[in-house]
């Protein structure tokens, strides 16, 4: 993967803090949801699964939203539809959630806008966390 040093110092400031939160967590182990939360497990970074119609995701229980969480999250990891993807956006960004990184297929242009006017670190459409993080499918 080919970095700028915006987009390192983005993920940097990403990685920086903890909890994350996986937003669009699934219990399918093919999916996306599922492979960003075990990212997360694997490299031992505290993380909450996030999805309303699930109450676990890998032995973790799961939150109907970011606003049910037990504590707050220094960033989310959104795999979701665009449409889903606005709203989660906007309700970071109300619950002073500073950091977002979006996998492909993810992205709301307009919502992306609208977080980075208010100051929030966005990562979309340019990395991809499971590559970042060195994900491994067994574990």
């Amino acid at each position: 993967m080919t970095t700028t040093p915006d987009l390192e110092q983005r993920i940097e400031q990403f990685l920086a803090g903890r909890p994350h939160a996986v937003v669009g967590a699934s219990a399918d182990r093919s999916k996306y949801g599922n492979k960003v939360l075990r990212v997360y497990q694997q490299t031992g970074r505290p993380v909450y699964p996030v999805n309303p119609g699930r109450e676990e995701v890998e032995g973790v229980r799961c939150y109907p939203d970011l606003t049910t969480l037990p504590e707050p999250v220094h960033g989310i990891s959104i795999i979701t539809p665009p449409a889903v993807t606005a709203k989660v956006l906007a309700q970071a960004k109300d619950l002073g959630i500073g950091n977002a990184w979006m996998q492909p297929g993810a992205e709301e242009p307009a919502a992306i806008e609208r977080a980075r006017e208010a100051g929030m670190n966005i990562i979309a459409g340019d990395a991809c966390i499971l590559v970042v993080l060195g994900f491994r499918e067994q574990g």
